[in-house]
């Protein structure tokens, strides 16, 4: 269990390591059991190369069993939080780190509450069906592909999600 990941936890990122391999021993056995059993049967997997909060393991049970239906290709309802979610897709170069800056200076200067994510894993950039990076996704609507766009039009971007919430 040596690869290492960040999910989202009860709204909170968090690394875990060893959750590839945990996924992969679960395999398709487990398709039809109820979630709160795939959860417990991903936290013994994992819980000895993790440290998993007494008081989080039900919030960390269901973020793990949504990461295997995700795994198998299946929908997962995503959690309605206070504020945007905002994901900056990318492997991790510079104008990935750039792009985060930018979004976080303008959450800042607005005082707008939102989720920031910078996703690296591939397999969930692909799920966002984006051909460049870095790409800017705001409340599940791509953007931006392949630049990083001016400070003023990420502004607008955000202060129009924030109207539609």
């Amino acid at each position: 269990m040596g690869d290492s990941r960040i999910i989202s936890v009860a709204g909170r990122q968090v690394g875990l390591n060893g959750l590839d391999e945990a996924l992969a021993a679960l395999g398709r056995d487990w398709v039809g059991r109820p979630d709160q059993e795939v959860g417990q049967e991903l936290l013994c997997l994992l819980a000895p190369r993790n440290y998993i909060p007494g008081s989080a393991r039900e919030a960390y049970a269901q973020a793990l069993a949504d990461e295997y239906r995700r795994s198998l290709g299946q929908a997962v309802a995503a959690p309605k939080a206070a504020g945007l979610e905002v994901k900056v897709l990318g492997a991790g170069c510079n104008r990935c780190e750039s792009l985060t800056a930018l979004v976080m200076k303008v959450l800042s200067e607005l005082g707008q509450p939102a989720s920031v994510e910078h996703v690296k894993d591939m397999r969930e950039i692909a799920r966002h069906g984006v051909m460049g990076s870095p790409a800017l996704v705001i409340n599940g609507q791509v953007k931006a592909v392949g630049s990083v766009p001016p400070e003023g039009r990420i502004r607008e971007w955000l202060q129009e999600a924030a109207t539609a919430l």
